[in-house]
This record gives structure tokens, sequence and C-alpha cells, in this order.
């Protein structure tokens, strides 16, 4: 069984595209998504087991998959991982920037270090990797950004350093709307919500409990899938969105809407849309999405 895509067979033929964080969560699950359309899909991230691993799931999925190790936070390991992704494959269409990363605690407890280091994951990576695809190929040839974000509506309280981060990626995504225009690069952000994926086990075990309360205040009551962020992704990629550009598209079930002043009624009218024929969801979240 193959991914289960929204979108028609061989919609990026041809075309190579890397996603940045390719080896968990919607890093992995966007990868086999673009795979399954034909792209030539190169994953990278710092972790080369973890690289190996998806890559292999593609090829034997009937994909094309290549990974390259590096960090996103360093100018000349991006330099060269681009570099070396055009001497592979010749070509860089697109780029999904993925990677990130933070902890929670509140902001009297962030460190200086703690606070730069996860504002050069989120804000000064997405920035070294977009301005290499650009100035390398993208320039020349055209391309898409998709860069990925969180919801910061109302900030990030215990996440904070994630916030500010992010609110910069999502100013950063407008500014290079404006001027990369010229070279017809699109660039565009993705807003998830809670999504339940193996990134939700990065979190201390006290905040289980939490997460699955989550869903309580989400009107579609309930936490959303890979494959949901990774169909807004493809869409962001394809030909279906070239007039959009420094676009912030929230896929959050409504959350960032909810003022949370009063109950919304339950329900289970909501069902999530999993087109991902590997997804992952943590075990302990597994009743709560009506899986077993």
């Amino acid at each position: 069984m193959k991914f289960q895509s929204v979108f028609r067979a061989g919609l990026f033929d041809g075309q190579v595209i890397l996603v940045t964080g390719g080896g968990s969560g919607i890093g992995r699950c966007t990868a086999h998504e673009l795979a399954s359309l034909g792209a030539t899909v190169v994953i990278s991230g710092r972790n080369p087991d973890k690289l190996d691993k998806v890559s292999t799931e593609i090829a034997a999925d009937g994909g094309k998959a290549d990974w390259l190790q590096f960090d996103i936070r360093e100018e000349e390991p991006v330099q060269s991982g681009i570099a070396t992704l055009l001497e592979r494959h010749g070509r860089l269409d697109g780029v999904v920037n993925n990677a990130g990363g933070q902890f929670p605690a509140p902001l009297e407890q962030i460190s200086r270090r703690g606070f730069e280091t996860v504002v050069r994951n989120n804000l000064v990576g997405t920035f070294l990797v977009s301005r290499e695809a650009v100035n390398k190929y993208m320039s020349e040839h055209g391309g898409s950004i998709v860069c990925i974000l969180a919801d910061i509506t109302n900030g990030m309280p215990t996440m904070g350093h994630s916030g500010a981060a992010r609110a910069g990626v999502e100013n950063l995504v407008k500014t290079a709307a404006v001027e990369w225009g010229r070279f017809n690069v699109r660039m565009n952000a993705i807003l998830p919500g809670v999504i339940a994926s193996s990134g939700l086990e990065t979190y201390a075990v006290s905040m289980r409990d939490h997460i699955r309360g989550v869903r309580h205040q989400v009107p579609l009551k309930r936490l959303g899938t890979e494959s949901e962020i990774s169909a807004a992704i493809t869409f962001l990629l394809s030909p279906a969105s070239v007039y959009t550009t420094g676009a912030s598209l929230k896929v959050d079930g409504g959350i960032s809407l909810y003022a949370q002043m009063m109950p919304l009624p339950d329900h289970h009218l909501s069902h999530p849309f999993n087109g991902f024929q590997r997804a992952y969801v943590p075990e302990w979240l597994r009743e709560d999405q009506g899986e077993s």
C-alpha cells in the first residue's frame, strides 16, 4: 500500500525537493507524500540513522529519495549541503523548512544559551537554507519555499523562545515574498495546531495529560494528523498555488479562534484524514485519535 495522497499522481515528476528535518514526524510524512507524487526528495537532518531509515522506507514504497547530514544552524554546512544536493541532482525546485525544535520552560527560567539555541534552530536555520536555495539555484529558475511554524497568534506561553523565533520566520516569509518575487520564488508558511506525531514524544511524560486535553479546546475536537499538514505543504509547493506568496496558512482545527471564554460542546463528528500508510501516533494518544 502506498501513500494515499489527494493530489494527482506524477504531480512533481522530474522535480527535486529538499525537506529539512525529514527524519521524523511531519518532515518524514511530507517526504513520503512528495516522493509518492514523483519528486526526488532529499531529506536533511543531524541524525544519519533516521535519515537513512526514511530514505529506505521511501525506496521500498517505490519513491526516489536521498539524504544529507548537516546542521541548519551553521552557515558553512548549509552551504556545502545545498552545493552537494545540486551536484547530485542538478536542480532544486522546492524547499520545506521543517527542521526546528524547542523545549517547554517559562521565560524566567530560559537561559541565554537556551534562548539563542532555539532561535538559531527555528529562525536562523530557516534563513540560511532559504538564502542558499535562492542564491545557488532558485534565483535563475524560480521555486517554492514552505516554512513550518506554529500557532503564534496569542504568543507561546511556556515556549517564548520558540514563539519569538517563529514570529521572526513569519515576518521573514513576508519579506522574502516581496524581495524574491522578481525571481519567481514563492515563500509561504504553515502554522500547524497540535499534531499527533512523534514530535510529541520529545516532551516530558508529565505533559501528556495536558496534550490529551488540548482536543477539548479545538472546535473540531481532535488533534491533527501528519497527513493533514503534509497535504497543505504539498498544495503550497504545487502549481495550484502559483499566485500565493507571503501567506500564513493555519491548519489547526480552529483552535487559534477559540478564546476559551465559554465551553465548547463535546462531539466526535470530525474524522481525521490519514493518507500515510506508515504514520506513527504515540501509543498513549491512539485511543483519543480513534485508533487501536
